[in-house]
């Protein structure tokens, strides 16, 4: 269980990074709260599987989660470089969680 609250708190996570763009600097109502919800509701599931997680693994893959999926959907979505050593580093993020997850 620990394990799945974990991926739904990097996947929203995920959406958090799209909330603060979209906000575009907090200047904007709906898309700022937006970011503050999504942001709380991040940390607070990352805090609930930190009861059974260790918490560097969590915190590693909680990070992980969120900065692959945003480089990913920023490809996808916002037509951001798809360039080779970039997508290597983001597999590279993807083992690394992977790793972490196999080993704990």
């Amino acid at each position: 269980m620990a394990w799945t609250l974990l991926c739904m708190a990097g996947i929203v996570e995920i959406a958090f990074a799209f909330g603060m763009k979209q906000s575009e600097g907090f200047t904007r109502l709906i898309p700022a709260l937006f970011t503050v919800a999504t942001g709380l509701a991040s940390v607070i599931l990352l805090s609930i599987s930190l009861r059974t997680l260790p918490v560097g693994t969590a915190y590693a893959v909680w990070t992980g989660i969120g900065a692959a999926g945003t480089a990913i959907l920023g490809i996808a979505v916002l037509g951001e470089s798809a360039a080779p050593m970039r997508m290597f580093c983001i597999v590279l993020i993807l083992a690394g969680v992977t790793g972490l997850k196999l080993v704990s």
